[in-house]
């Protein structure tokens, strides 16, 4: 059995982080020696929050966690990785067509590092309906989102609740 230490990656565009991705983070950070939260920089999606901003609301919402490290990266993921020394991509499922395209990724990164494994985590259920997109849209009509986003984010989108 190898006894070095493991290196991974959780990426998303994390817009606005939810408490189904701090699951699959807390699970994951139980795992690996080190996880990385990475944000994914795509010029071509428009997001609510600022890099700095969804930065900052990551790390507080997994400041409890000391092996997380969260950054942000344009670019490959896989080509981040192997500068990184990072072996491990944790990806999270919430339903049958998330397995669906994550099975894929999994295997277009297999097939550009196969060196790099994919780790896939079911979402707990009582998380698998939420999505950043869903929150955004829901929060527009007044909805009660405060069990599905940590504290600190639920305070930031109340703040752009009218941009949105």
């Amino acid at each position: 059995m190898n006894n070095r230490p493991i290196k991974a990656i959780f990426a998303g565009t994390f817009d606005p982080i939810t408490n189904g991705h701090v699951d699959i983070i807390e699970r994951a950070s139980k795992l690996f020696s080190e996880l990385q939260i990475g944000i994914l920089i795509n010029p071509n999606k428009k997001t609510l929050f600022t890099i700095e901003e969804r930065l900052d609301l990551i790390k507080k919402s997994t400041e409890h966690l000391d092996n997380v490290e969260v950054i942000f990266f344009e670019g490959l993921l896989i080509d981040y990785c192997r500068r990184n020394d990072i072996t491990v991509l944790v990806r999270g499922v919430r339903s049958s067509a998330d397995v669906s395209y994550e099975l894929q990724m999994a295997h277009m990164n297999k097939e550009l590092e196969d060196s790099i494994e994919t780790v896939i985590l079911p979402t707990n259920t009582k998380y698998s309906f939420i999505s950043s997109s869903l929150i955004k849209e829901v929060l527009n009509f007044d909805a009660n989102i405060d069990n599905l986003v940590p504290k600190c984010v639920l305070e930031e989108l109340k703040k752009k609740r009218n941009t949105l």
